[in-house]
């Protein structure tokens, strides 16, 4: 069983929030912000359940969109009375906190929400709160704020196996990990994927066979399969995977060059975590990775480079990165030429 990592204990507790919100009731202020929008949007749906059992209605059930926010509406909203129902539910969607203008007063009106209402801020995924703000302290101090970011390795791979159960699906614990590693460990994301693959599969059980067959391949997927073809000497692998990617009119060079430095950073410092006598978790704490499988595969990857290499690698990369952003050179082949020098092993002492 994989160790548990010191971060995750900073993480929500997701089942500890909806034990609570069922038992002691709702409070009068949230925000709910985080990459995660499956269980951002599944806490938001029982918050509203426990607040409007009966169901919204006009009365009770006001929503407000970003990105702008209007101090008077929001007021209007909060001072609505609820009908045939104990609350009144407010929910405010993708409003741009950093650029409230009127935050003072805004401010103003969330420290002094009614008993019988809950107002709640609900962010897009990509939102990032500035917490020096003055606004966003005030509501993360007189709210409850949650922030869903991707759940436990282990929460994770659970949600997968029950999701593939629930399809009348088995699957063992290395296809699981490799779904994730191909297509992200976002819940949104994994959803499709699952319902795909169980649809293909053909026994009752799911193989990374058919895994790899019909779930979609991230980008960062594709890059990391790229170095590792190179660093088992399979370059006519690698260099067919380097074709898909630019074959996909979808892939900008300059955002593929940077996944491809940073997964050969990630190397790099896998191969450091080899020599001094290193483990995973080495490699997890250093390259921000959550979860150890991948770790692991760092480390299987790194050991068919040299140290020189890849420190060279890495050069390379920040070489073409500054040629693509200063030259009116061809994109694509800076991109090709650094992925031929990388697999040409140049640096190799």
């Amino acid at each position: 069983m994989a160790k548990k990592n010191p971060k995750e204990d900073n993480k929500l507790n997701y089942a500890a929030e909806i034990r609570a919100l069922k038992e002691r009731g709702p409070e009068r202020l949230y925000f709910l912000w985080g990459p995660e929008d499956y269980l951002r949007e599944q806490y938001l749906q029982t918050l509203k359940r426990v607040c409007l059992p009966e169901g919204e209605d006009s009365f009770s059930f006001k929503r407000l969109n970003g990105p702008e926010l209007d101090a008077v509406l929001l007021q209007e909203a909060i001072d609505a009375m609820p009908f045939l129902t104990d609350r009144s539910f407010v929910e405010l969607r993708d409003v741009d906190l950093n650029r409230v203008k009127e935050a003072d007063l805004v401010l103003s009106l969330l420290q002094d929400i009614p008993d019988y209402c809950t107002v709640v801020f609900v962010q897009n995924a990509q939102f990032e709160p500035d917490g020096r703000l003055k606004l966003v302290k005030g509501l993360r101090s007189a709210g409850r704020d949650l922030k869903f970011s991707q759940a436990s390795q282990g929460q994770l791979i659970d949600w997968v196996v029950r999701r593939f159960a629930a399809l009348g699906k088995g699957v063992d614990l290395e296809s699981v990990q490799r779904l994730i590693m191909i297509s992200g460990d976002l819940m949104n994301r994994l959803i499709p994927e699952i319902e795909k693959i169980a649809a293909y599969a053909k026994g009752d059980k799911v193989t990374v066979a058919d895994v790899e067959a019909v779930a979609n391949h991230i980008p960062e997927a594709v890059i990391f399969d790229m170095t590792d073809y190179i660093a088992q000497k399979k370059y006519n692998a690698a260099l067919s995977v380097l074709a898909e990617l630019m074959a996909d009119k979808n892939n900008e060079p300059i955002p593929i060059l940077a996944l491809l430095g940073m997964q050969m950073s990630r190397l790099y410092a896998a191969r450091i975590a080899i020599e001094r006598g290193l483990g995973a978790r080495f490699v997890m704490e250093v390259c921000a990775v959550k979860h150890d499988f991948v770790a692991t595969k760092l480390l299987q990857s790194a050991r068919g480079f040299s140290l020189p290499q890849l420190k060279r690698a890495v050069e390379l990369c920040a070489e073409a990165d500054y040629k693509i952003k200063s030259s009116t050179l061809d994109d694509r082949a800076l991109l090709t030429e650094t992925v031929l020098r990388i697999a040409a092993g140049e640096g190799h002492a």
